[in-house]
């Protein structure tokens, strides 16, 4: 849920108008960077934010009214720039590893200080999340691996070269804790993953990818069998190709009958491929999909609060 702030007028995640850690949490008016500001919610109305604590049995804290729009004409940030900021704020909200290292209060100032031009520079919407960090003089260490080539060798030669999740060939070393999040670099925290697994596990934790992957034993199976199959198909083609370029070099000609049914065998082979690798596709896109809805339910059944 998204409620617009009756100071700045960003339009952003609820959490940041969200007062927790008490009894009776509480809705505020205006943002927490507004608050972080000096600026007071009871001093402004927001109608939205009103109603909804009202539904929830929230607290609210602003200016009560009956108007549905909000009284302030003028907001903080001007709305060519709103969209930036929301943008911005949102690539924060939804990143653990600049959480981890960037505290909401010191974000908050960053951008308060952005806003009021102490900072000559407005975060872009196609400028890359570290980058816009750094123009706003917070800096976040993404590279927290600090595996050497040796250390990655030895894990490849210890699995023998195929992911521990799935079964297909793998190289990539893949960290148990997500050392984006643990700084966890030791050797018991590294497996070895293809790097379709690594990209879905991403910094999902351990236990559950484990706990979700084991229901997949026969989708993994059929996933090497895929691989397998369509690894010997493909060679099989690339040497009919290379046997159909000999013939045409020995006989000197291009349309000949028998090299016309070496074409025809070949463009149904080639399609034979297509159609397996479209079912392969297919069922790792599935699988895809079933891992960040495990991930997104496993974060939503840890609290019942929907704001």
């Amino acid at each position: 849920m998204k409620f617009q702030c009756a100071s700045c007028g960003l339009r952003i995640n609820s959490l940041h108008f969200k007062k927790s850690g008490l009894m009776n949490p509480k809705l505020t008016s205006i943002c927490d960077i507004c608050i972080t500001r000096g600026l007071n919610p009871a001093n402004f109305e927001n109608k939205v934010v009103q109603d909804v604590a009202l539904v929830m049995l929230y607290g609210y804290e602003g200016k009560k009214t009956e108007s549905n729009k909000l009284t302030k004409e003028e907001f903080l940030i001007s709305s060519d720039k709103r969209k930036q900021y929301e943008s911005f704020i949102q690539d924060y909200d939804s990143n653990e590893v600049a959480q981890q290292q960037i505290s909401q209060k010191d974000f908050n100032h960053a951008i308060i200080n952005s806003e009021d031009g102490i900072i000559n520079y407005v975060p872009g919407n196609n400028v890359d999340f570290a980058i816009n960090m750094q123009k706003l003089g917070l800096t976040i260490n993404f590279s927290l691996n600090e595996l050497d080539y040796i250390d990655r060798e030895q894990i490849r030669r210890k699995y023998n070269y195929r992911c521990q999740y799935c079964g297909r060939k793998g190289t990539s070393v893949d960290h148990k804790d997500p050392v984006s999040l643990s700084q966890n670099n030791d050797k018991d925290n590294l497996i070895l993953s293809c790097s379709e697994c690594n990209r879905i596990k991403s910094n999902m934790p351990y236990k559950l990818f484990i706990e979700l992957n084991d229901r997949l034993t026969v989708v993994n199976k059929k996933l090497v069998q895929y691989e397998n199959t369509l690894a010997n198909l493909k060679e099989e083609f690339s040497q009919a190709k290379r046997d159909l370029a000999g013939q045409v070099h020995l006989r000197g000609v291009i349309n000949d009958p028998e090299l016309n049914a070496m074409r025809k065998q070949n463009k149904k082979l080639h399609d034979a491929i297509d159609s397996l690798q479209s079912d392969y596709d297919s069922l790792r896109h599935t699988r895809k999909e079933y891992f960040e809805a495990g991930w997104k339910l496993a974060k939503e059944n840890k609290d019942l609060d929907i704001i």
